[in-house]
């Protein structure tokens, strides 16, 4: 082992739903632990965490960034993740490599979606959680009432670390309660403060709050709770390592009071993250894969070297930054560093311990250690990491399905010559995007989680790499099918002096049940048709079948049966056979009572109770179809089914809707009959394009 302790080292996740002061809560530890020389604001755009571009403009957090700074002799590594819904799955890979998360609540707008989100992500890896409720100086701000729906909605285990002093505009202080003191704060925003008595008007409110704070503490040390309940008085010196314990188990969920904007409280929460948040010795082992055997990675500084890649960062003037969280051992940056998961081999350039857009380069990285590597060729977000030999991979990042798609087409025939690579790098650096180019459409579909989301990646693609992009709603994959069965002939015949063209056929088209596809039965007896142009009758089918009679579509879902036929023992061949089943499918299918087929999406929104209303009647609406409502805590379930067509916009409908509070899911479930009068309207602008083509 080297020069490195990990027991001194602490990472933690900060997230929060947008706005509630995550951002400025960094920029206050940074000022108050000496890094910067002036209180950062996000409306000032001089932020250390909020550094791109994009950022600034827009004044939110778009990507995670990494903080590195020491406290009272620990290394602290602090994730500040973005809060807006479109950016949740940078939010999801920071929580999943930190060893604690810390969920910034505004105290004057409470629980929101997604804090939510950043609560069941903290849930699902079991990850110790502390509050800080925000913004105390605002007016309406309530500290106690938002520390009730925390204990109510998410847990009663959680319970005040510290009360504030004042409320609203006369906040001014914070009162520690296992040290029995009031820290009185200057409230210009210079973070200074006097040590104190508790004020005599808050003595009981202090005691009261100090007694829940102890039960909750002396619940994780069974000895502790059994001379707690004989009445006796736990000192303070046995309470403080038995709090660590119990943060670390999640027995206690502390709750910290303050103003970022003001500076009241941040020290407090600085110093209590040093003193009780567990540190990489006291986290989780990771679940992993060696080869094809389960095991465990144990947070061991002895053992050997094992990390995951959890985000890559194109910085304009390093090159690409690939950010790591190391799992267990330690690795000095003269070895190499192997991708298992791509089988190879990467020359380190530096370790780089981050704050913000800067970087200090470090000789040593061990367990615990959250950093990045500069110009790792190979390594994409969710790579393992370690030494030569080893096979342990840990289970990919999961990002949450996109729910925005547009169609992209490039300006120029120079900005389409630029487009792959320029896609290809956004994707690497961002996994919640997904492109494709639909077949059947010819779009290139570039997907996101909303259009804020869609709208920063097009505006960096034109900053980064200069190719433009147009966008467009994209098109609806439709699909095409029959509603009963018909017979049709197709007989391919021609004769052009020597050797002419015969091929004929009859075929029995019949509806299948959704999602069967396509069948070919072979039904001809007697030789009517030699075995050997039976092939070239199921190709032709094949090849026809992918542009339907109605407006060009895929037809699925049905049976074609070649019964009978007839062939020229000199004019038959594969190509007249492949030509008579198309011409058969054309006349066939159109008998066959064809029918317009639309994707049909499972969707699933949550949203606070008072937009339940609007968010049904807007399914009413879309053609949709209520499935159920669950309760979420203060949140709404709809469960609902509606058609792909009426769902491109509904990332920016929901937002407008729920003033920014609702979040949506959705994916693909069954193809159904699109209702008539809409199947003319889409047949007609098809039938439209192609005449105009």
């Amino acid at each position: 082992m080297g020069t490195r302790q990990p027991e001194n080292t602490r990472s933690i996740a900060i997230a929060a739903h947008g706005g509630a002061g995550k951002t400025s809560l960094v920029e206050a530890m940074l000022f108050d632990n000496g890094i910067t020389s002036r209180l950062g604001k996000v409306e000032d755009g001089n932020t250390v965490s909020d550094f791109s571009q994009e950022e600034q403009k827009r004044q939110i957090s778009i990507n995670t960034s990494l903080i590195t700074m020491e406290r009272k002799g620990r290394q602290l590594f602090v994730l500040d993740t973005p809060g807006f819904a479109d950016f949740v799955g940078e939010m999801r890979s920071a929580i999943r490599v930190a060893d604690s998360l810390l969920i910034a609540v505004s105290g004057v707008s409470g629980i929101e979606v997604q804090t939510d989100k950043a609560w069941e992500t903290g849930s699902e890896f079991n990850l110790p959680t502390a509050f800080y409720i925000s913004k105390l100086d605002r007016e309406n701000a309530d500290f106690g009432k938002v520390l009730n729906d925390i204990r109510s909605d998410y847990s009663d285990k959680a319970v005040a670390a510290f009360l504030p002093v004042g409320a609203e505009a006369s906040f001014k202080g914070v009162v520690d309660l296992l040290g029995n003191k009031a820290y009185m704060y200057e409230t210009n925003g210079s973070g200074k403060f006097t040590e104190g008595d508790i004020p005599a008007d808050m003595a009981d409110e202090a005691a009261q709050a100090r007694e829940s704070l102890v039960e909750a503490i002396v619940e994780a040390d069974d000895e502790l709770m059994m001379r707690y309940l004989d009445g006796e008085t736990i000192p303070v010196e046995e309470l403080l390592p038995a709090l660590r314990k119990a943060i670390a188990s999640r027995t206690v969920l502390p709750v910290f009071p303050g103003s970022s904007t003001l500076n009241v409280g941040v020290h407090q929460i600085l110093d209590f993250i040093a003193d009780f948040f567990p540190s990489p010795l006291d986290s989780r082992s990771r679940p992993a894969l060696k080869g094809q055997e389960s095991v465990e990675i144990v947070p061991d500084p002895a053992g050997q070297f094992s990390a995951i890649c959890f985000k890559v960062m194109v910085d304009p003037y390093v090159g690409k930054l690939s950010f790591i969280r190391v799992n267990s051992g330690n690795l000095t940056s003269d070895n190499t560093i192997f991708n298992v998961n791509k089988g190879e081999e990467e020359r380190i350039s530096a370790f780089k311990f981050m704050t913000g857009k800067e970087g200090k380069d470090v000789k040593e990285i061990t367990v615990g250690d959250i950093l990045a590597i500069p110009k790792l060729h190979s390594t994409q977000v969710g790579d393992s990491l370690s030494v030569k030999g080893s096979t342990v991979t840990f289970p990919p990042i999961d990002f949450p399905k996109p729910v925005y798609s547009v169609a992209i087409i490039a300006k120029s025939r120079a900005d389409e010559d630029k487009l792959g690579n320029a896609i290809h790098k956004t994707l690497e650096e961002d996994p919640s995007l997904t492109f494709e180019k639909n077949p059947e459409t010819n779009d290139s579909v570039l997907s996101g989680m909303g259009d804020m989301h869609i709208d920063i990646v097009l505006s960096r693609i034109k900053e980064r790499y200069g190719v433009e992009l147009d966008t467009k709603t994209p098109q609806v994959p439709y699909r095409e099918t029959i509603r009963k069965t018909a017979e049709a002939q197709g007989k391919h015949k021609k004769q052009t002096g020597g050797h002419g063209q015969y091929g004929d056929v009859h075929v029995r088209y019949t509806p299948l049940e959704r999602g069967e596809g396509f069948v070919f039965e072979d039904k001809i007896v007697g030789g009517a048709i030699p075995k050997g142009f039976i092939p070239a009758v199921e190709k032709g089918l094949r090849e026809a079948l992918v542009k339907g009679p109605l407006a060009s579509f895929p037809v699925v879902d049905f049976k074609a049966t070649l019964f009978f036929g007839s062939y020229h023992d000199v004019d038959s061949s594969e190509m007249a056979f492949k030509l008579a089943a198309r011409l058969s499918f054309k006349k066939g299918i159109l008998e066959a009572n064809p029918v317009l087929l639309e994707p049909i999406m499972n969707v699933e929104v949550t949203v606070p109770e008072e937009y339940l209303g609007d968010v049904m009647g807007d399914f009413n609406g879309r053609r949709g179809r209520i499935l159920g409502i669950d309760s979420k805590g203060h949140q709404q379930v709809v469960k609902a089914q509606c058609p792909l067509a009426e769902m491109f916009r509904y990332a920016i409908i929901l937002r407008s809707m729920t003033s920014g509070r609702g979040t949506f899911t959705m994916e693909y479930d069954h193809y159904e009959d699109v209702p008539a009068e809409i199947s003319k309207k889409v047949i007609a602008a098809h039938k439209q394009e192609d005449e105009e083509e």
